[in-house]
């Protein structure tokens, strides 16, 4: 039986179903997930959501989660909006699998899309995770459209130092929707609800990067920039839910634990980075909205990662920075990352629509699956 989440009698089961079922890179590397008592947290904050459990035998054996919103579906002039809805938070029970739990979860998730007139459905997931692969492709007829790089960066127990010759402002949230809503707003499926999420309590704010000597051509409404900057914005995912390391290969293992005694005992190795305890349930900061321009924009991003990597270091539970990018995006080369912990993601695209809008969707939907679209990408925070 497929129905909706009901908190009163699901939440206890959802969290034991989340603890059971592992997420992960590889075959080899399992991370698990604590929703901390709301297993909607990865939902809460969008405009729409759902959640809908499967039960057997009275037994909860699969949940599915959704989420609909309104982005940009187009990156060149005329701009054109669509109502989309976003699948995530697929799990099935380890021994019902292969019965066909997963597909029907999906099938209703995509009635639910349909009764809300959502343009297109979409998703994302591991690239080398066949087996979803399989179900959202072949199954249920979705297009792959993207492969984003995720680019995981552990919290080391040492500062980054900042240039000195950087300057660092913290924006304020109507300049920070300005400058997205002007660099970033052609690009596909970025959220016009862009206000919304920068005013999240979960949103710890948006800064911007320039170089000191171009100080006097910077004004917070973004009419007059300087010649090289980048900014970003930064998620704490660990507010909402933690992850933890379940397996993982025997040198992972080795390597976490013996630099942290290493940088212990012989402080003298600042070469050798000291990786946090992933086997303990941890925190993490997501990176959003990262863009810059100029030919110093490149330095100013990864000083901006480093600036968010001190920031970090003041949280108790935050183990790791993430953020994700275009395959193609020249930032991602300027963001730190552990290439070990740096996955591939996939994002899978279905035309939904079925009414007097054909033409529309039909021409959105070739643009998306068979035109070059930019390189630049805009992650939303609320869908990690």
């Amino acid at each position: 039986m497929i129905r909706s989440y009901d908190r009163r009698i699901d939440r206890a089961r959802v969290e034991d179903l989340e603890r059971r079922c592992e997420v992960g890179p590889t075959e080899r590397v399992f991370l698990f997930t604590d929703t901390l008592g709301d297993p909607i947290c990865r939902i809460r904050n969008s405009p729409m959501y759902k959640m809908l459990v499967a039960e057997l035998d009275n037994e909860l054996v699969g949940v599915i989660q959704g989420s609909i919103k309104v982005v940009t579906m187009m990156n060149k002039p005329p701009k054109d909006m669509a109502k989309v809805g976003y699948i995530l938070g697929l799990r099935v029970a380890p021994r019902q699998r292969r019965k066909g739990i997963g597909s029907s979860l999906v099938r209703e998730l995509e009635k639910w899309f349909v009764a809300n007139e959502i343009d297109f459905s979409y998703m994302a997931t591991e690239k080398e995770n066949e087996a979803s692969v399989r179900l959202f492709v072949d199954k249920f007829g979705y297009n792959k459209f993207r492969t984003p790089a995720i680019l995981v960066n552990p919290v080391q127990n040492r500062p980054s130092h900042i240039s000195s010759n950087v300057e660092i402002a913290k924006l304020r949230i109507e300049d920070a929707e300005s400058l997205y809503r002007k660099f970033m707003a052609s690009i596909e499926f970025f959220p016009h609800d862009i206000d919304k999420i920068l005013g999240n309590k979960l949103s710890l704010g948006t800064w911007i990067a320039y170089s000191k000597g171009d100080q006097s051509s910077w004004d917070s409404t973004g009419k007059v920039l300087p010649t090289s900057w980048a900014m970003l914005s930064v998620w704490n995912t660990g507010e909402v839910f933690k992850l933890w390391l379940g397996k993982a290969p025997l040198s992972c293992l080795i390597f976490t634990k013996g630099s942290r005694v290493i940088s212990r005992f012989f402080p003298c190795f600042k070469l050798l980075p000291s990786l946090p305890d992933f086997f303990d349930p941890f925190g993490f900061y997501f990176m959003y909205g990262v863009h810059g321009q100029g030919p110093l924009a490149g330095k100013m991003v990864r000083t901006l990662c480093q600036f968010v990597h001190n920031m970090a270091m003041a949280s108790k539970d935050c183990k790791v920075i993430v953020t994700e990018v275009g395959d193609q995006d020249e930032v991602r080369h300027h963001i730190p990352h552990w290439k070990l912990l740096c996955p591939e993601d996939l994002w899978c695209i279905k035309a939904l629509k079925n009414d007097d809008v054909q033409e529309r969707r039909r021409f959105l939907y070739e643009y998306l699956t068979k035109t070059q679209r930019e390189k630049a990408l805009f992650v939303d925070p609320r869908e990690v």
